[in-house]
């Protein structure tokens, strides 16, 4: 049945392709982007991979979270937006590492600095209080510095209104398995004067009772005998803006606060009945523009950030014994976690017929914190009861980095040669700066286009991007020294000689729009990551590899640390398109392909970093004496694809069925065989089919609403091991607007 199912859509799907541009009766919503240029411009006119998603569009679609909605666009898979609202959500964006997607609210970048990584959560940022949202795929560091390798998420606020009282309410509802409901509010208030001021506020609150985070699969005695069954959330966001819009004016602030409380599990397969994990997060943007004439404007913006991340393990009951006696684990841990992010910058922008011009500069500054605290009481041990208090901070470290660069962005029309080149255009765009630690950088981008006809569009683009280290794999502290002699290498894990992970981007690709309900878009890609930052061991130089761990009376370990090592090669295909049927019938879907490996090489190892060690990897167990290549990217599907079918039998109503795929990939897991600390190995995930349905209603000019049933055939499937997800789904929204 299931299949039948998505093989019934997907051939409405190529027949809708088939009957493309016989109707022209659908007009599309005026779409800008600025994200892609850091300028205005229609997304057809831009030489890249862009999508814009209107509010209106994540009203209709009903979505619970930011990643759920990201999640259904090309060369996006999101692990975590399949699973309990408030878990973990991490982004992987055409093929690159979850660390190198910048992800931004009104130019601000969120990401979470405390973390080992510096990759943002996207469980965080909920749906409430956006305008639009513009993604861009590919390099976009010279625009936007560090973390801009696979592409950029801007997610724009809500600043324009109607003169006097707007208010928006909406109430959610649901149930995405046995005993589990969720249950949503949404209040937006905002006056708008005749003189260009206005003011706002929104209140969202999310209360969920939610499936056991882990999966159920382990059998050894006293582990795993006591799941909590459910994991819930609680997650309020409160909202303030206040601004002035008028003429050649434009002027923003506002104050954001994110507070919410997830009951998670220790880990995979492994359930805990007292784990929390409490998260704010206060953010203040701001901007000014203003108009100097009708080619010119100057524009100020900034924002700080701050963070909180509290992890609590209490001590909690793992099973019982034989005689229904409560086993306890007797460990108490908590974590403290504390980042702080600030950036500012100014932007002149100048247009005029043939040449869009951008120049700007900007900084950053970040810093964290770490403070742990662990606790183990052992009451059977013998001769006598045995504790252990172990207590960590990187209060005397502090770390944190600044960041200053300079950026120049430039669309060159032929026009400006002559008439007859109209139809060229030629994009440049230069980076320069230099980070506190590794000093010096360096990016640019070409990006030649052509227009095809009145609607057409063919471009190619070559963008190089870098990744700057985090402060967790530039700072942390702990180092190794020997149990039985105190011998230690000086070496921490943390390294302050990483070097920025580099990149090379090309691509290709085009964009057709038939008529004003048919368009279509298709890109390949190449992206080439150089010095990636990986976790190694270090091994005794002195010993074989082969003899390694055998005599226990040696201590062959030399502890851990973070290097820059190996390539990473991604090579991918993305195919868009959106069509109107007729009146009545609409279609769009994507497809993506997307592959890699990962080259290591001895000779890149920096040996005055390593001491002259054994370096293994700890991402396979693979010790680098040779050249090596792992094949296939982990938690990243090969193929990915989304076709909507749309049925509107009347202008109220809009019935759409989902097709949601993705292909089989590898997921890591510890491996105790592999070496003598062990290491990670990768095993499969298998693919999945997800068939979703929705109704959308509108009653009148201001009551609408939203009916939607997700994982309508109830597929067991799995993201990534050990962590459930939802399965058959039902969900009201009903939305009231004036």
């Amino acid at each position: 049945m299931k299949r039948k199912m998505y093989y019934m859509l997907l051939a409405l799907m190529v027949q809708a392709m088939a009957l493309m541009g016989q109707n022209d009766s659908l007009v599309t919503i005026s779409e800008i982007t600025v994200t892609a240029t850091r300028s205005e411009k229609h997304p057809d006119e831009v030489g890249r991979s862009v999508t814009v998603i209107t509010a209106d569009s994540i009203k209709s679609l009903a979505y619970n979270s930011l990643g759920e909605l990201l999640a259904a666009e090309a060369g996006i898979y999101l692990v975590g937006a399949n699973q309990n609202i408030g878990n973990t959500q991490s982004i992987f964006m055409r093929g690159s590492n979850s660390n190198q997607t910048i992800i931004m609210i009104d130019g601000i970048r969120i990401s979470d600095p405390s973390a080992v990584n510096n990759a943002p959560d996207l469980s965080e940022l909920s749906l409430a209080d956006i305008e639009r949202i513009e993604i861009v795929r590919g390099a976009h560091s010279t625009l936007f510095g560090s973390a801009a390798i696979g592409g950029a998420v801007n997610i724009i606020t809500k600043k324009t209104m109607k003169e006097g009282l707007n208010a928006d309410v909406s109430l959610t509802g649901g149930t995405f398995g046995s005993g589990t409901s969720l249950f949503a509010e949404d209040l937006r208030l905002a006056y708008k004067l005749k003189s260009g001021f206005y003011l706002s506020g929104e209140w969202y609150n999310v209360n969920m009772k939610g499936i056991d985070a882990t999966v159920d699969t382990v059998t050894t005695p006293y582990v795993y005998k006591a799941p909590d069954m459910t994991d819930g959330l609680k997650k309020t966001d409160i909202s303030f803006r206040a601004g002035f819009r008028r003429e050649k004016w434009d002027i923003f602030a506002g104050y954001k606060l994110t507070d919410q409380a997830t009951d998670i599990d220790k880990r995979a397969y492994v359930d805990d009945d007292n784990y929390t994990l409490d998260f704010r997060r206060n953010l203040i943007t701001f901007g000014i523009q203003y108009e100097l004439n009708d080619n010119m404007s100057v524009s100020a913006s900034g924002g700080m950030t701050d963070m909180t991340r509290i992890a609590i393990d209490d001590s909690s009951v793992i099973g019982e014994t034989p005689s229904f006696v409560p086993v306890y684990d007797r460990v108490y841990n908590k974590g403290e976690y504390t980042g702080k992010y600030s950036q500012g910058g100014i932007q002149l922008n100048y247009n005029t017929k043939g040449l869009d011009l951008v120049i700007g500069s900007d900084f950053s500054a970040e810093e964290m914190n770490a403070n742990t605290f662990y606790y183990y009481y052992n009451a059977w041990a013998f001769p006598q009861p045995v504790y252990d208090t172990i207590l960590s901070s990187l209060d005397t470290v502090m770390p944190s980095a600044t960041t200053l660069g300079a950026y120049l962005h430039a669309d060159l029309g032929g026009i400006l040669f002559s008439e007859k080149l109209s139809y060229l255009s030629l994009g440049i765009g230069l980076r320069g700066g230099s980070h506190e630690l590794f000093g010096s950088y360096f990016t640019y981008e070409v990006n030649p286009s052509v227009k095809i006809g009145d609607k057409g569009l063919l471009y190619a683009s070559y963008a190089t991007g870098f990744n700057a280290p985090s402060l967790y794999q530039l700072y942390t502290a702990d180092q190794y020294v020997t149990w039985d002699m105190g011998y230690t290498t000086g070496l921490t894990r943390g390294n302050k000689d990483l070097n920025p992970e580099t990149s090379r981007s090309f691509e290709l690709g085009v964009k057709q729009r038939v008529n004003e309900g048919t368009w279509l878009g298709l890109s390949v890609f190449r992206t080439i990551t150089d010095n990636t930052i990986e976790y190694v061991y270090l091994w005794d130089k002195n010993i074989g590899i082969d003899t390694l761990g055998e005599n226990w009376g040696r201590d062959d370990y030399r502890g851990d640390r973070y290097l820059n090592l190996g390539t990473m090669t991604i090579n991918g295909l993305e195919l868009g398109v959106r069509s109107a049927l007729s009146e009545k019938f609409s279609v769009s879907a994507n497809f993506s392909i997307i592959g890699g490996s990962i080259s290591y090489d001895p000779s890149d190892i920096d040996t005055s970093q390593t001491k002259g060690n054994h370096v293994q990897l700890f991402n396979s167990g693979q010790f680098l004496t040779k050249e090596y290549t792992v094949y296939g990217l982990t938690r990243r599907p090969p193929a990915l694809a989304n076709i909507a079918l749309t049925y509107r039998p009347i202008k109220q109503l809009g019935l759409t069925a989902v097709v949601r795929h993705a292909g089989t990939r590898g997921d890591s897991r510890y491996e105790s065989t592999l070496g003598p600390y062990g290491a990670l190995a990768t095993v499969p995930v298998a693919d999945y089919t997800l068939v979703d349905l929705s109704a959308a209603f509108r009653l009148g000019a201001h009551f609408s609403g939203v009916l939607k049933a997700e994982n309508i055939f109830d597929v067991e499937y799995y993201e990534i091991n050990g962590f459930s997800t939802r399965g058959r789904s039902v969900y009201l929204k009903l939305a009231y607007s004036f």
